[in-house]
């Protein structure tokens, strides 16, 4: 099965940029976004073949994800059932007869890391809602996680160590994450490869140079490393500030 996982910095504004073409050329069994920045009934998109499945944010214009599936899930759950976490379109999560996929959209900490403690109180909830879930079944979480978790994960990590996306706080909840059982399929695969990002800056040529970071991610139960076929990221795709990231996964086995 192939998955994909895209924050496409609005949906709206992707599909102007060509979003149909590249779902279709794609062809994903299940295509996860984030950043979706619209209300329910704002847009309607033509995906023959697909489930839709939508979590919106209370703001207008904000966050918010959704899924599209070409298999029909067992279950449907939006957010976390965190009060405070789950009016910002942050989460969902399907359920299958072997496994749950969950596409989360992570805060992000700002400039002078105004909204860190927010940040770290989310990343507790999702890490225990993750947990309880891989008792139950196998965990495929994809999305974009607004953090760079290693300094190979972007190309100047000296100077932004400070910053959103590559504190000490960000880069802990990660590793925390990993070391209840799950992995980064990326990193399982390709441990030392370098210019492997998946955010640019829209600043001129920052992209074509690959000064970037990697902060979208597809990480699994350790139970499901047996069934990992590729993981793989997109860069020659474009449309949005992130590409696509991807995982295949043999789950016949």
């Amino acid at each position: 099965m192939k998955f994909i996982s895209w924050n496409v910095n609005g949906i709206r504004a992707a599909v102007k940029k060509g979003f149909i073409e590249k779902f279709n050329e794609i062809d994903a069994d299940i295509f996860a976004l984030q950043e979706t920045k619209l209300q329910e009934g704002q847009i309607e998109l033509d995906l023959p073949g697909y489930y839709q499945y939508w979590n919106c944010a209370e703001r207008k214009g904000y966050s918010g994800t959704a899924i599209f599936t070409k298999h029909k899930p067992i279950n449907v759950v939006n957010g976390i059932d965190v009060e405070k976490h789950d009016n910002e379109g942050r989460v969902i999560t399907l359920e299958y007869d072997n496994y749950y996929i969950v596409t989360v959209y992570t805060p992000n900490s700002k400039r002078d890391l105004l909204r860190l403690d927010d940040r770290m109180d989310f990343e507790n909830c999702i890490r225990e809602y993750l947990i309880n879930l891989a008792k139950e079944k196998h965990v495929i979480l994809c999305g974009d996680l607004n953090v760079a978790h290693k300094e190979i994960d972007l190309k100047n990590p000296k100077s932004n160590t400070r910053n959103a996306g590559f504190t000490f706080e960000e880069r802990s909840k990660m590793t925390d994450l990993l070391e209840n059982d799950f992995v980064d399929t990326f990193r399982q695969l390709y441990p030392n490869k370098e210019g492997a990002y998946s955010w640019w800056s829209y600043r001129k040529g920052v992209r074509e140079k690959n000064v970037g970071w990697r902060l979208d991610y597809f990480i699994i139960s350790k139970s499901l490393l047996p069934h990992i076929d590729n993981a793989f990221i997109l860069p020659e795709i474009y449309g949005s500030d992130h590409c696509p990231v991807g995982l295949t996964l043999d789950l016949d086995n």
